[in-house]
C-alpha cells in the first residue's frame, strides 16, 4: 500500500495526479521478499561502488519519485557518492533500484552526474547523456511494486578527481510504450547497506529531487518540507560500474 504524500496540490499534469514517494504503511512484517535474483553485473569487480540493497522489513525504507514517464513528466532523484581521497578510478556506468507500477520501460534511460550540488543549486554537470538501458527484476516487492536494477553505460568513461563527491543520477523512462499510461518509478532507500561494495563512500544526507513536475528545484530529500526523517533520507540504493 501506498501512501500518498504530494508536498503541493495544483502541478498535477494529467487525470491521475503522480505520488511524490512511496512507503510502507502498517507492521514491518506486512512486507515480503522472494529470493533475489540480484540484477547487478554478475562479476563484482566490475562494481566500484553499491550502496546496498533495501530492507522492504525496514519501517523507514522508502521510494523516492524518480522517472519520466506519461504520468510524471520528469523526477530526478540524485544520490552522492565520494570518491577515494588518492588513486584514479575510472567509471563506466551507473544503476539504480527502482521499484516500478507494472514494470514497463522504454529500453532507454538518461544520466546525469554532476558536482557541487546544494539546496536549490544543481551545480555543475560533468556528463550526462541517454543510453540503453537494462532492466532486471531483483526478486525483491518493496510496498507491493517490484523492484528493477535499471543501468546504464556512459558515452564515455568517468575519471573521477580523488575527494570529489558527486550527484548521481540514473532514471528510467516510459514514454513510448503503449502500457506506460500509468507507470511511475521510485528510487529506492538503502538504510543498512545489506551487499554493499565500497558503501562507505555514500555521503548521507545528500540525496536531491530536481522535479518541474513537483514544483522542486534541486531539493534536499531531508528537508523537513519533504516529509522524511534522516534515516528515510540516509542512504539510496544506487551504485558504479567500472
Amino acid at each position: 500500500m501506498l501512501i500518498i504524500a504530494f508536498g503541493l496540490t495544483a502541478l498535477a499534469q494529467s487525470a491521475k495526479v503522480g505520488v511524490l514517494t512511496a512507503n510502507r504503511t502498517g507492521h514491518a512484517s506486512a512486507s515480503r521478499s522472494t529470493a533475489p535474483t540480484w540484477g547487478l553485473p554478475s562479476v563484482p569487480r566490475f562494481i566500484a561502488f553499491y550502496g546496498g540493497d533495501i530492507n522492504v522489513n525496514d519501517p523507514n525504507a522508502q521510494g523516492f519519485a524518480n522517472g519520466n514517464t506519461v504520468e510524471i513528466s520528469q523526477a530526478n532523484t540524485y544520490g552522492a557518492v565520494q570518491a577515494p581521497p588518492a588513486g584514479k578510478v575510472v567509471i563506466g556506468g551507473t544503476f539504480g533500484n527502482n521499484s516500478a507500477f507494472f514494470g514497463y520501460f522504454d529500453g532507454q534511460g538518461t544520466y546525469d552526474i554532476r558536482t557541487g550540488v546544494s539546496e536549490g543549486n544543481g551545480g555543475t554537470v560533468v556528463q550526462s547523456g541517454t543510453a540503453v538501458e537494462t532492466e532486471t527484476p531483483t526478486g525483491r516487492d518493496p510496498f507491493g511494486l517490484l523492484e528493477y536494477t535499471t543501468s546504464v553505460q556512459f558515452a564515455k568513461p568517468l575519471t573521477a578527481t580523488p575527494g570529489t563527491t558527486y550527484w548521481v543520477n540514473e532514471t528510467p523512462q516510459c514514454l513510448s510504450n503503449p502500457n506506460c499510461a500509468d507507470g511511475e518509478f521510485y528510487y529506492l532507500s538503502n538504510s543498512q547497506g545489506a551487499n554493499s561494495v565500497n558503501g562507505w563512500a555514500q555521503v548521507p544526507q545528500q540525496a536531491y529531487l530536481n522535479s518541474n513536475y513537483f514544483g522542486y528545484t534541486w531539493a534536499n530529500w531531508c528537508d523537513s518540507s519533504l516529509g522524511q526523517n534522516q534515516q528515510q533520507c540516509a542512504y539510496l540504493s544506487f551504485g558504479l560500474t567500472r
